[in-house]
């Protein structure tokens, strides 16, 4: 039976545990805080899960994958993590990204629609639409709630055997002549095989510290909805806006008081690490999201209830690591997803499970080798 450590139980360490331990490996998965924390990208309340990708149509069948691996990690768990409530990308047509969506969706022969201003209007009037802007709604989308999707994956992968190890931080991980030795808490565990799967913490890891991932600072808002119902997942898509004053996106109420949004016009700033996270927003980034949700979003209160701050890695190109660690033996990296890994989790963590027990996957990831970077 093949050893293997993961480090780091966020939303990618935890779907690739659970995958290695339903294929029978001996696995301990390491974490410096507790399962479904919220110091890094696994929290949040909610996360979008979408198949026409703006990031291309490459990504479409690992979307598709991941979709019917939630719905196994659903019933294995007995959990409701998936709602697909459909998705939306809104902006004038000839906004990169709606047109990268809509490029997308055609090229993977998608159902999609596309609506025109008065549709968009009429059908989602929670969105305040100006003229010539129109909405690409993607009916394989919806929202997922991050902090129980961590948790049922590890459950499910103690459950088939693997030995879950929260408040456990990794201070020393070294390359054996057979394998690796990870030393936590004061006690060296020998394994076979290693997968590092840190999020914005990998620059504190030895073996990583000379990766391109830098960590950042993401912060969400919530809104207060006027009216609940209409702001749902019964009623509101999921939505990524685009629009010359803002752009951000944005997630129906799950805790029957507010939707979320995530500025993304006001970009992605620097963490001196991961643990210098502050636990509020500046006050001028809380009032440019304010400007945002009384400039589109007719139906909420102008001034968020609340405030959340995570962190996460991001590359220079802002797609994933993903593959064999160079320069090392029996060592697997998955970090630096972007703010975009969230979704594709469980195909990643079965990627993650092939790439340590076969040395290689089916799945096409060649783009998202660690060696596309000089290190």
């Amino acid at each position: 039976m093949t050893r293997v450590a993961v480090i780091g139980t966020g939303v990618i360490g935890a779907m690739t545990t659970w995958r290695l331990a339903l294929r029978g490996a001996e696995v301990l998965a390491f974490d410096a805080y507790g399962p479904g924390h919220d110091r890094g990208a696994s929290a949040g309340e909610s996360r979008i899960f979408r198949t026409a990708y703006k990031e291309g149509a490459a990504y479409v069948p690992l979307l598709q994958r991941a979709e019917a691996l939630w719905r196994d990690l659903e019933r294995d768990a007995g959990a409701d993590l998936l709602t697909l409530c459909g998705g939306l990308t809104i902006g004038a047509p000839d906004n990169p990204d709606v047109a990268a969506v809509r490029r997308c969706a055609e090229e993977a022969g998608l159902d999609h629609e596309v609506l025109d201003t008065a549709q968009a209007r009429k059908r989602f009037p929670q969105h305040r639409i100006d003229d010539g802007e129109i909405m690409v709604l993607d009916p394989a989308a919806g929202v997922l709630r991050p902090e129980p999707s961590v948790q049922a994956a590890l459950r499910s992968a103690e459950e088939a055997g693997a030995r879950v190890l929260p408040y456990h931080p990794v201070t020393d991980a070294v390359e054996t002549a057979d394998g690796w030795r990870i030393t936590s808490n004061g006690t060296a565990f020998d394994v076979d095989h290693v997968i590092f799967a840190p999020g914005p913490w990998a620059r504190q890891l030895a073996p990583l510290r000379s990766l391109p991932v830098e960590a950042r600072l993401i912060t969400a808002y919530w809104f207060a909805a006027r009216d609940v119902a209409a702001h749902t997942p019964d009623a509101l898509p999921i939505a990524i806006r685009r629009h010359p004053e803002a752009g951000f996106s944005c997630f129906p109420a799950l805790d029957g008081a507010a939707i979320k949004i995530v500025p993304h016009h006001l970009g992605w700033p620097d963490l001196n690490g991961p643990d210098a996270l502050p636990r509020s927003s500046a006050p001028e980034h809380a009032r440019a999201a304010s400007a945002a949700a009384a400039r589109l979003l007719p139906g909420v209160t102008p001034h968020p209830i609340r405030v959340g701050t995570f962190a996460e890695g991001f590359t220079p190109d802002e797609h994933a690591l993903l593959g064999p660690l160079p320069g090392h033996r029996r060592a697997t990296v998955m970090t630096g997803f972007s703010g975009h890994g969230f979704k594709l989790a469980p195909a990643f963590g079965e990627i993650g499970a092939d790439l340590a027990l076969d040395g290689g996957t089916a799945h096409d990831v060649a783009a998202l080798s660690p060696t596309r970077f000089p290190l």
